[in-house]
């Protein structure tokens, strides 16, 4: 598959730009575990117009984890043009403009799928940004605003015309913000509509490596894009890879390959961060990494309390000498 000159293996598998999940160091684990391209979080154009230091933060990307797309939101067209110009900077593979996200805060105030009920100002806005930079330009949005206005069929050949290089399509409305079902059948249509010729991704409700399998066989995407699975299950890449070559399940990687994976994160994230904010921004990841396991909760607690990266390497020990004999991770 190919997005502009970004040559990508068949059906590959993409992480979904997720804010305060998808940081670098959560990137390289994906990628070691298969991820064929990553996103950042998201990356507020006003903010980044106004240099901003903690939004600047989210444009940092290591070589090792490439390629990378960054992900700009806004709703002033000039603030958007801008901030795609000083992304490009960057060094990223692709830029990708956020018309899905459903959050209230950003999407009542125009930006992410709130643009959807703007779609003159959606498309000038994609336009001009094309036209403002050189490197590919991608869209993610929604099926539309709700079930009333599912548009995305035609908005596909409408924001292809604009001159994007692919579309991500979340198999919900705005209304459903991540409640119910993704329904792929629309994402379908659009690819199977003989006027689109631009990749099209599918995303949404993508749980399970046969789930994965059936969504790409049944509506024929170009690539499948895993979101909130791969929270503290960064492994599903490599799950779904393996499913998708052999028809066979892997099984869950033991304790102690977790324990290795989640403390290489941690240092990742203090390397990028420094020691306080890598550990806070890392609680996240902690707090679902382990789900499932017998008589866990009074050491992750001890685990999220910690202050320094001593501490918490020390927890992780002493989760890989508790739970070592035979023990492997439920899905979260």
């Amino acid at each position: 598959m190919k997005i502009g000159n970004l040559e990508l293996r068949e059906a590959p598998l993409l992480l979904a730009p997720m804010e305060d999940v998808t940081d670098p160091s959560f990137r390289l684990l994906c990628k070691k575990y298969g991820a064929d391209l990553m996103y950042t979080e998201f990356v507020s154009a006003d903010a980044l117009v106004r240099s901003v230091q903690s939004t600047q933060r989210k444009l940092t990307i290591f070589d090792e984890e490439r390629p990378v797309g960054i992900q700009l939101y806004g709703k002033d067209v000039e603030a958007m043009v801008e901030a795609a110009k000083i992304a490009e900077q960057n060094g990223p593979e692709l830029i990708d403009i956020n018309f899905g996200c459903p959050v209230k805060k950003i999407a009542n105030k125009g930006a992410g799928s709130g643009m959807l009920r703007d779609i003159p100002k959606m498309l000038e806005m994609t336009r001009k940004i094309v036209q403002a930079v050189k490197l590919p330009v991608t869209v993610k949005t929604r099926l539309g605003w709700d079930e009333e206005s599912k548009i995305i069929v035609e908005l596909a050949e409408q924001l292809q015309d604009t001159g994007i290089q692919a579309l991500t399509i979340h198999g919900r409305t705005r209304a459903q913000m991540y409640t119910g079902e993704a329904d792929w059948t629309l994402i379908g249509e659009v690819k199977n509509n003989p006027r689109i010729h631009i990749p099209i991704i599918g995303n949404g409700d993508l749980t399970s490596p046969q789930k994965a399998k059936l969504y790409l066989n049944r509506y024929g995407v170009d690539a499948l894009m895993i979101g909130r699975p791969s929270i503290g299950r960064p492994w599903i890449f490599k799950e779904v890879r393996h499913y998708l070559d052999t028809g066979k399940i892997l099984d869950p990687p033991m304790i102690p390959e977790h324990v290795k994976m989640i403390a290489e994160q941690l240092d990742k994230n203090i390397e990028w961060l420094g020691e306080r904010r890598g550990i806070l921004h890392m609680r996240r990841h902690l707090a679902v990494t382990f789900k499932g396991l017998h008589d866990f909760r009074n050491l992750k607690i001890k685990m999220l309390r910690a202050a320094t990266a001593d501490e918490v390497h020390a927890c992780l020990n002493e989760i890989k000498d508790r739970y070592a004999d035979g023990v492997s991770l439920v899905e979260p």
